[in-house]
């Protein structure tokens, strides 16, 4: 099954990384997030987001994994799925996007599959979720 929803970051919260940390040019940063979704999917997440980012040039790479509890297409539950990708300044590159197999609660149960995230240029964030249920 196919379907798309959009989400809003309704928190950010930076987490101290108390690791030694290498003197590359990218600093690492951790935070949790929160996200709401509606759509196809109407829900909320909790995230766990990592990333090597400059903020004034664009550039850097990030890995999610998120929580997500709600309803896809109807059904009802919560299920896992992991998202990551770089950029150089413009667009998106070596983009990956997976449900996570064994996850899924309730109506969810059995999930399995992939996606995409595209942010759109008004700043929308769109996800497409490609999944089935066994």
């Amino acid at each position: 099954m196919l379907t798309e929803t959009t989400f809003t970051v309704s928190g950010f919260t930076p987490v101290p990384v108390d690791a030694v940390q290498a003197p590359t040019a990218l600093g690492v940063g951790v935070a949790t997030m929160e996200k709401l979704y509606s759509g196809g999917a109407e829900g909320r997440s909790t995230t766990l987001f990592t990333s090597a980012f400059d903020p004034e040039r664009g550039v850097g790479t990030y890995v999610a994994i998120e929580s997500f509890v709600g309803s896809l297409d109807g059904r009802t539950g919560a299920f896992n799925f992991a998202h990551a990708a770089t950029t150089r300044g413009a667009g998106r590159s070596a983009e990956y996007f997976t449900i996570v197999p064994g996850s899924g609660t309730g109506d969810l149960a059995g999930i399995e599959g992939g996606g995409s995230l595209v942010i759109e240029a008004d700043g929308t964030h769109r996800v497409t979720f490609d999944y089935t249920l066994r």
